[in-house]
C-alpha cells in the first residue's frame, strides 16, 4: 500500500519543481487556509524570507472575517507595497498547489495593481 498524497500536495510538488526564486526575482508563496491567508516573498538560493504579510497580523485582527476575498485584496496590496519598498518589483508567482481562483486570485490581481509584476 503506497502513502496517500493530496491532489494540492501533488499540484504544490510539480509546482515546485519549475519554479525557484533568486535575488533578482524572488518567489511570492501563498498559504491560504480556511480563516487567513498569508503570503511570504522569498530568496530560495539563500533560503531567506525577504517579506511576509498575513491576516494573523494585529492590524488584521480589528477587521472581523479574514478568510474571505476583501482580506485576501489587502493583502495583496499590502506585500505589493512592502516588497516595493525593498525594491522588489518582480516576483515569481507560486500558488502552493491552490487553484488559481477565488482568494489566491484576488491576492495576486491586487499585487499586480499595486505595481508588482510576475
Amino acid at each position: 500500500m503506497g502513502l496517500y498524497i493530496s491532489g494540492r500536495e501533488r499540484r504544490k510538488r510539480r509546482i515546485r519543481k519549475k519554479v525557484s526564486g533568486s535575488a533578482a526575482q524572488p518567489r511570492m508563496s501563498v498559504f491560504r487556509s480556511l480563516k487567513h491567508i498569508s503570503v511570504q516573498i522569498i530568496d530560495d538560493v539563500s533560503g531567506n524570507t525577504i517579506v511576509a504579510a498575513s491576516t494573523c497580523e494585529k492590524e488584521f485582527k480589528d477587521k472581523g472575517r479574514t478568510g474571505n476575498k476583501e482580506s485576501a485584496k489587502a493583502i495583496g496590496s499590502l506585500i505589493a507595497e512592502r516588497a516595493l519598498a525593498k525594491g522588489i518589483d518582480k516576483v515569481v508567482f507560486d500558488r502552493n498547489g491552490c487553484l488559481y481562483h477565488g482568494r489566491v486570485k484576488e491576492l495576486a490581481d491586487a499585487a499586480r495593481q499595486k505595481g508588482l509584476k510576475f
